[in-house]
């Protein structure tokens, strides 16, 4: 078994979620999670994760969204971790450009996106170039509320994947 994964198996249960919570930044996730465990493997851990995630309310997917930066800026909406505000910046390097007009593109692009669906935009950025997301960004500005804030929580969903990954081999 994964030693991440052993260690934290035997943490308490409030320990437990305030050590997954940057995964995903959904508190109703990472208490469901920790309530969840043990695991005996990543596999059993991610399919428990996208379960719990997509049964959640869409209030506890907005509060996972809050916890990211805009594409291209570093600051969280609400409060972040430190380590997923690392995460974060790690998944956008490619996006995070010094072209200023590609900089300028994408801040229209988050406003005219807020204005629209009242929330930040949520994409999974790991290897997408500033380019990439802003093509993504404007053609999901054709879906309803309702099509973008599922596909919203699909991106979210895929962040705290690979997030999991990246925190199971932490250590």
């Amino acid at each position: 078994m994964n030693h991440v994964l052993s260690q934290w198996n035997s943490l308490d249960p409030t320990t437990a979620a305030r050590e997954i919570l940057p995964c995903c930044g959904s508190h109703a996730w990472a208490t469901a999670l920790a309530s969840s465990r043990p695991f005996p493997d990543e596999a059993s851990l991610l399919k428990a994760s996208s379960s719990i995630w997509l049964d959640l309310p869409e209030q506890a997917w907005r509060e996972a969204f809050d916890s990211h930066p805009r594409i291209g800026e570093r600051h969280a909406q609400a409060h972040a971790t430190d380590k997923s505000l690392l995460w974060s910046a790690q998944e956008q390097l490619t996006v995070l450009t010094k072209d200023e007009a590609a900089k300028l593109a994408l801040e229209e692009a988050n406003h005219s996106y807020e204005q629209k669906f009242g929330r930040i935009f949520i994409v999974c950025a790991s290897g997408k170039t500033s380019a990439e997301i802003l093509t993504i960004l404007e053609s999901r500005m054709n879906n309803d509320p309702a099509q973008e804030l599922r596909e919203a929580a699909e991106q979210q969903r895929q962040i705290t994947k690979l997030r999991l990954h990246r925190w199971l081999e932490s250590e």
